[in-house]
């Protein structure tokens, strides 16, 4: 899937619009993909959250297209978008983009999302994802933010997907070794669970359902 500026299909203002906008010094994509949202002592964060609902709600299909096909801060901002909004429309399109993992840190955008809308066919996307992914010990993509989410999904759906790759020295436990070689820290699935649960249970809040 190439990258296309935004610019270049009539759409420039949304990266400055919707991606950089800054809160402290920071900007958005950069407290986005680092949580300082959920951090209680975070001065900004009703003012991050405020305009999060009002764009997540605002900004119209093409331009999250235009987001969708640039690089991957803006992929990530329109990720989070598409999440709160609950968008289900963009399933398709952030399940292409997850799959092919083309950029990093975008991929947690789109799990988030997938997450949020909560149905079987998210649970499909995040069951294939692992399925290619897990099995790649020398990649360290987006496979914790994929089982928390498919964790969280099997919790909310009464499934049990995520059991045969948790089950002791199933897939993932030999992918946390094999990243371990390369020197990513371990992790578990109760911690995947829990950093999933936090982003949606927030966000529920800011969607005021």
């Amino acid at each position: 899937m190439p990258s296309q500026h935004p610019e270049e299909i009539g759409y420039g203002h949304v990266v400055e619009s919707y991606v950089t906008r800054r809160y402290g010094g920071l900007p958005r994509y950069l407290v986005l993909n680092g949580g300082r949202f959920l951090g209680p002592r975070w001065w900004h964060t009703t003012r991050f959250t405020r305009h999060v609902i009002a764009d997540a709600a605002a900004i119209n299909d093409e331009e999250l297209e235009a987001l969708l096909g640039y690089e991957w801060r803006s992929r990530l901002t329109a990720g989070w978008l598409i999440g709160v909004d609950r968008r289900e429309r963009f399933r398709a399109r952030i399940g292409d983009l997850l799959l092919a993992s083309e950029v990093c840190y975008s991929g947690g955008a789109y799990c988030f999302a997938l997450a949020r809308f909560g149905t079987h066919a998210d649970a499909e996307i995040l069951t294939t994802y692992l399925d290619r992914y897990l099995p790649r010990t020398d990649l360290h993509y987006d496979q914790p933010a994929a089982l928390g989410a498919l964790l969280r999904l099997d919790a909310l759906l009464g499934t049990r997907h995520a059991d045969r790759f948790t089950e002791p020295d199933g897939l993932w436990d030999e992918w946390v070794k094999g990243v371990g070689r390369l020197g990513y820290p371990s992790y578990t699935p109760a911690e995947q669970r829990r950093r999933t649960d936090l982003h949606c249970e927030f966000a529920n809040g800011w969607t005021r359902q």
